[in-house]
């Protein structure tokens, strides 16, 4: 089965006005602490704007930290389409082996529906106790834990639920999560994608899928179609009624983030319009049924609210308003021209900044022990060794330069040497700072990635190269 291009309009054509678009773009690149990486923005089934900020790239997998959940809860859909599961039975059904295990009255009450809607019982996320529980079966360590509660009575944000799901889901499929998905859906198989997995093999489900833009685009427009597809239906009649409702209160945030405010559905937030899939840093797939629109981004920030408050103010109004072909050619013009910002220099850099540099005490990535610079092409090979890898890349001063799944670029600052790398397969940017005078560097991450993995980690997942930390 193979997968048509999601088509594309212009934004006028579409009811769009550009206007609207290229302002939330705007505001985006000008709100500090936001570091946008991409959007898609489709309306009536077609893709009206699109842009990636160089060095990020439309072919490039970005990893959707707990945007995978959403994914998961697709999975879960055609395992029920295909009788293979019953949201109303047990999960511990699902896993005869542990039944003499688990004594707990509660987990043996706990359904699927229950850890499809984070409503275990649990009072908090209990992933550190289940691994301590069982640190080679997250599903047998995560029934030990007791809910606090009946399952279904409380919420809370709790990863083993998810992982939960997706290994019912593998159980009774015999395969991976991105098996199924790539089967049944064709925008999940056009595109590269991978998923970290368990020391078992079991891809993890509430994290680590790494897919491109258009393919989260796709899953929210799958959605949007009521789980139709090119005319053909591929998740269950009533599925996306069911998954995008509110089955339990998710309270009131401590921070006053209203959007997270509005209820829990299986694996999708509702939302102060439409609902979404999102995770951390900044990556989102909002669905708006009265707008018939969908819209994905990968950014970088801790201020998630912040974006969809920019959402509201400014793309919702643009959608069924009037456009003009002006305005549209001023927005296609912008988003052609999309880059991150470059690090910049002071001064001349100093081309005797070479040589080997060791690590600082309180370094942001205390696995990181050295970095190599030696001069290359008006430029600098630039070498950072961890352990026993040392990941090998070029950068010059003024642009991003891409070496595999990491994009360079440096600048003098003082008498010190900076060096900006970009993991574009990821939400993440760390800077070194090379201090000749001691020969030592420091390293600094814009946003620290959960868990903290080694540099080699931060990529789309190869099966060839397991992993350290799956946890993420």
């Amino acid at each position: 089965m193979t997968a048509t291009p999601l088509p594309r309009a212009t934004p006028s054509a579409a009811g769009v006005d550009a206007a609207g678009v290229l302002a939330f773009v705007r505001a985006l690149e000008a709100t500090p602490g936001i570091d946008p990486h991409s959007l898609m923005l489709l309306r009536g089934g077609r893709v009206v704007a699109e842009g990636w900020w160089a060095p990020y790239a439309a072919d490039r997998a970005h990893l959707l930290y707990s945007l995978s959940k959403s994914f998961t809860s697709t999975a879960l859909a055609l395992a029920v389409g295909d009788g293979l599961v019953d949201l109303d039975g047990t999960v511990l059904g699902h896993f005869p082996e542990l039944d003499a295990r688990i004594a707990d009255p509660r987990s043996r009450r706990m359904l699927v529906r229950h850890v499809a809607a984070m409503a275990s019982g649990h009072r908090d996320d209990v992933v550190t106790r289940a691994l301590a529980a069982d640190p080679d079966d997250l599903v047998h360590g995560f029934l030990s834990v007791p809910p606090d509660a009946d399952p279904g009575s409380l919420w809370a944000y709790n990863q083993p639920c998810t992982f939960t799901v997706g290994a019912v889901v593998q159980r009774v499929t015999g395969g991976s999560l991105s098996a199924l998905l790539a089967d049944r859906f064709p925008p999940f198989a056009a595109a590269p994608t991978g998923w970290l997995t368990d020391r078992g093999g079991r891809e993890i489900g509430w994290s680590g899928l790494h897919a491109t833009t258009e393919t989260v685009a796709a899953l929210g427009q799958l959605y949007l179609q009521d789980g139709v597809w090119e005319g053909r239906r591929v998740l269950p009649a009533g599925w996306v009624a069911e998954a995008t409702r509110s089955h339990i209160s998710t309270g009131q945030h401590p921070e006053g983030h209203q959007d997270w405010e509005q209820g829990y559905g299986f694996q999708f937030w509702m939302a102060r319009h439409g609902y979404r899939g999102d995770g951390a840093f900044g990556q989102y797939c909002i669905v708006l049924p009265e707008q018939d629109t969908v819209l994905a981004i990968t950014s970088q920030t801790p201020q998630m609210q912040s974006v969809l408050d920019l959402v509201w103010e400014y793309l919702l109004p643009a959608l069924g308003a009037a456009g003009s072909p002006a305005t549209d050619t001023d927005l296609a013009a912008h988003l052609e021209a999309l880059v991150l910002p470059l690090p910049t220099s002071d001064g001349p850099i100093d081309p005797a900044i070479t040589g080997s540099f060791s690590a600082r005490d309180g370094n942001d990535q205390p696995g990181l022990t050295a970095v190599r610079l030696h001069p290359a092409g008006g430029g600098w090979t630039v070498g950072l060794v961890e352990g026993a890898d040392t990941l090998t890349m070029t950068a010059r001063e003024g642009a991003w330069t891409v070496t595999d799944a990491m994009a360079t670029a440096v600048a003098g600052s003082g008498s010190d040497l900076q060096v900006d790398v970009v993991l574009v397969e990821t939400p993440h940017r760390l800077s070194l700072f090379c201090h000749p005078g001691d020969g030592t560097f420091t390293a600094r991450w814009q946003t620290v990635p959960l868990h903290n993995p080694p540099l080699r980690d931060l990529r789309l997942p190869d099966p060839a190269r397991p992993a350290t930390e799956f946890t993420r």
